[in-house]
C-alpha cells in the first residue's frame, strides 16, 4: 500500500516551500557504501539527515545530492531518515563510467538500499533520477515500497531550442549564456535560476545518457508493481 503520510508529508514540503517556516538545520552525515559490480567496483556517497522511515533521493541529470539539501531537511524535520545519494563521478561517489545500462545505476541505488535499511524504501527521483527511480524498483521490486516522481519526464519529445538548452547547462565555459540556458531549460519566468548555475557533471551525464540508450524502455518505464506519486510542475518545458 501507499505510504499516504510519507506522499502527504512531501506534497506539504514541496508546495510549501520558502513560504513555510524554516526547520531547525539538522548536521548531515557522510557514509560511503561500498559494492562489488562485474564491471568494478563502485563506491557512492551518501548525505544522511534525520532519523525515521527511510526515503531515498536520487537527483537530476549530471547532478548531486546537494540539490536535496533543503528538501532532505524538511523531511528529517518531518520523522523520516532522509538519504541523497551521489552518482558516480560526483563528489565521493567512483566507479566504472564506462559501458552502463540503467541496471548499473539502479544496483547502486539498490545497495545504498540495503545498506541503510533492512525493510523496502521510498524512492523520490528527480528528472533523470526518476528514471533510475523506476529502473531500481522494476529490477529489486523487494526493495522498494513506492516511488515518489518529480518532474518525470522522458517520454515526450523536447522541443529542439529546450534540448540545446539542456545541453548547453553541462558546458559552463560563458558565464551569461550558460545561465541563460540554465533558465531556459529549467526555471519558470520569475524564479530565480542562478541557484543552478553550478554543480553540473558533465562526465556523470554522458554516462547517464549513454546508460540510457543501452537500455530498453520497457525494462524500467512501468517501475515494477510499485505505488507511484507524480508530481509534475505546470511549466516544466524539458519533462
Amino acid at each position: 500500500m501507499p505510504n499516504i503520510a510519507l506522499w502527504t508529508a512531501i506534497l506539504a514540503l514541496i508546495a510549501g516551500g520558502s513560504a513555510m517556516a524554516q526547520p531547525a538545520v539538522l548536521p548531515a552525515r557522510h557514509e560511503i557504501v561500498v559494492r562489488q559490480s562485474p564491471k568494478g567496483e563502485v563506491r557512492l556517497g551518501v548525505t544522511i539527515r534525520g532519523q525515521g522511515p527511510v526515503v531515498l533521493l536520487i537527483p537530476s541529470l549530471g547532478r548531486g545530492a546537494a540539490d536535496f539539501d533543503d528538501l532532505a531537511t524538511r523531511l528529517a524535520d518531518a520523522g523520516y531518515e532522509a538519504a541523497a545519494i551521489d552518482p558516480r563521478g560526483v563528489g565521493d561517489s567512483a566507479g566504472p563510467m564506462q559501458g552502463l545500462t540503467m541496471a548499473d545505476f539502479a544496483d547502486d541505488v539498490a545497495a545504498v538500499a540495503a545498506r541503510l535499511s533492512p525493510g523496502p524504501v521510498v524512492l523520490v527521483g528527480h528528472a533523470f533520477g526518476n528514471r533510475v527511480a523506476r529502473a531500481t524498483a522494476a529490477a529489486h521490486p523487494a526493495q522498494v515500497s513506492a516511488l515518489v516522481l518529480l518532474a518525470a519526464g522522458g517520454q515526450v519529445k523536447i522541443a529542439p531550442d529546450i534540448a540545446k538548452a539542456l545541453n548547453d547547462v553541462f558546458e559552463p565555459l560563458y558565464p551569461e549564456s550558460h545561465h541563460a540556458a540554465v533558465a531556459k531549460a529549467f526555471f519558470a519566468s520569475g524564479n530565480d535560476a542562478s541557484v543552478w548555475d553550478g554543480g553540473w557533471y558533465k562526465p556523470t551525464k554522458e554516462a547517464q545518457m549513454a546508460a540510457l540508450r543501452a537500455t530498453g524502455p520497457e525494462t524500467w518505464t512501468g517501475a515494477g508493481s510499485a505505488p507511484i506519486l507524480i508530481i509534475q510542475a505546470r511549466d516544466d518545458v524539458v519533462a
